[in-house]
């Protein structure tokens, strides 16, 4: 089934045949099976996630950028990929108790209002490093937010955000304002991400 209006890298990347967007998951920026939503996960293809590059990282083209950091989870696919093409190092920034290193630590609200922690590991950034920080989704801006703390706090330098949609909230308006940002929805579509309808 094709999704009128929606990029062709979004229906090559989470594929469109025998699947339907599923409320629940298009937070997550996710097509899933059509027996339902309680375990989604991404489709890709390899020219859609080439295509999704390619509008992630045209923005960047020329510019300083010494490391790539995902941000846990789906960040780490979008995130490692980047880094490959840029042919730099990548950086996982996780959810705290995952690294068995001394880490730097910033609390933060998600999404869905709940508190949580994100971590870094403190070995990881030296002073003035240029990082793009890379996720899929970036809805209320709190956990890119934190990850931006936890660079700067270490003397990193945020060369910049990439994420597929960066909603039209007031947290995704400030990353806007405040940083060099990309992302891959088309202005006349997002009114339709920012509502999670893509269907």
């Amino acid at each position: 089934m094709a999704h009128t209006g929606v990029p062709g890298w979004a229906v090559s990347l989470w594929g469109c045949w025998g699947t339907w967007l599923c409320p629940q998951a298009l937070a997550h920026g996710l097509q899933v099976p059509m027996m339902g939503c309680r375990a989604p996960a991404p489709l890709f293809s390899p020219q859609g996630l080439q295509d999704c590059l390619t509008d992630l990282l045209q923005l960047f083209q020329g510019d300083p950028i010494d490391m790539v950091a995902g941000i846990d989870a789906m960040g780490f696919i979008l995130g490692a990929a980047a880094a490959a093409r840029l042919q730099k190092g990548f950086l996982a920034i996780r959810k705290a108790g995952h690294l068995c290193v001394q880490t730097q630590a910033q609390p933060y609200t998600d999404y869905s209002g709940r508190e949580k922690v994100m971590e870094v590991r403190t070995d990881a950034i030296s002073p003035g490093l240029r990082i793009l920080l890379v996720d899929q989704w970036v809805e209320t801006g709190g956990t890119m937010r934190a990850a931006i703390q936890l660079v700067e706090q270490l003397g990193g330098v945020v060369a910049g955000v990439a994420a597929i949609c960066i909603e039209d909230s007031e947290g995704g308006r400030w990353l806007q304002e405040h940083y060099k940002c990309a992302h891959c929805v088309p202005p006349h579509l997002q009114p339709r991400f920012d509502q999670h309808q893509l269907g």
